[in-house]
């Protein structure tokens, strides 16, 4: 069988295309959509994945607020720093990069947002629509993950979805999002026993957990489609960063038994930046419809 690879960059290009074309009209009526990114300290990865935000931003013709606080700022100067951009107008979509250092509350900082800036989909008011099927914010991660089984037209009704993983983020929100689709649903995690006799039922699988090639090829159906949601370093001293990236599977063992399956680095990654911008858009024109 051949696996076809599901990369994430064609399927954000669409969304970039249709956000640019909305962003230019939300333009001509003298609104910019806005993201306001708060980072604290100067975590490598979380400034990398910061910067490739606002370049996005820039991209897409809109425009980045880019706050960036010193390591030991307190929880209560961060919520203040929060109910400045709540306040301001201009500002559409507000995200809090984390992890957020030990000594804040993370809870309280980002319980703090503005529902109507909740563009990360975090907020138990984001999380309340999607459980009760209504629109809203939906976190990003998941979101793309519907947006590629969409645009590689996978079917879903009727299908036995798998996720393994059950994160505030990816694994809880993704299972409404599929149960919504008609989609009979399983939902394991790294402490589920014998895993492979419910992974190896499953139409469309799910990794999700966070484990470095926890799946195995043994673990799954003949002709399964297979999202890898995982990114996890492990050391590899013939790399010139001394470790590579590699997913929640063994890509090598489910390579030409699987239908589709989607590469880490390179598949779900890209759609995730895709989504908050996606968000961010829509935070802009409720505000223009409300304002």
């Amino acid at each position: 069988m051949d696996t076809v690879r599901m990369e994430g960059k064609p399927v954000a290009e669409k969304l970039y295309q249709a956000i640019r074309s909305e962003v230019m009209d939300l333009k001509r009526h003298g609104i910019v959509p806005c993201l306001a990114v708060i980072l604290v300290g100067d975590n490598p990865a979380s400034v990398s994945y910061v910067t490739a935000k606002e370049r996005t931003c820039e991209e897409l013709g809109m425009r980045s607020v880019d706050l960036r606080l010193a390591p030991h700022v307190t929880t209560e100067e961060l919520i203040s720093k929060i109910q400045e951009l709540n306040a301001d107008a201009s500002v559409h979509g507000i995200l809090v990069q984390l992890p957020l250092p030990e000594h804040i509350d993370s809870r309280k900082v980002l319980f703090a947002i503005d529902a109507a800036k909740d563009v990360d989909g975090f907020l138990p008011y984001s999380a309340g629509l999607l459980m009760t099927g209504q629109p809203g914010f939906v976190p990003c991660t998941p979101a793309g993950v519907m947006e590629m089984l969409d645009y590689y037209q996978i079917p879903l009704q009727g299908k036995h979805a798998v996720v393994v993983g059950r994160s505030l983020t990816v694994g809880k929100p993704l299972a409404l999002l599929l149960l919504d689709r008609h989609c009979t649903l399983s939902v394991c995690h790294s402490r589920t026993p014998d895993l492979g006799t419910i992974t190896r039922q499953a139409d469309i699988l799910v990794a999700a957990v966070g484990r470095p090639q926890l799946i195995r090829g043994d673990m799954v159906k003949e002709g399964a489609v297979v999202i890898d949601v995982g990114v996890n370093r492990i050391d590899d001293p013939t790399k010139p960063r001394g470790f590579r990236l590699v997913g929640d599977t063994v890509h090598a063992e489910l390579l030409g038994k699987v239908s589709y399956l989607t590469p880490v680095p390179g598949g779900v990654g890209p759609m995730t930046i895709a989504m908050l911008m996606k968000n961010t858009l829509t935070a802009a024109l409720k505000s223009h419809s409300t304002g």
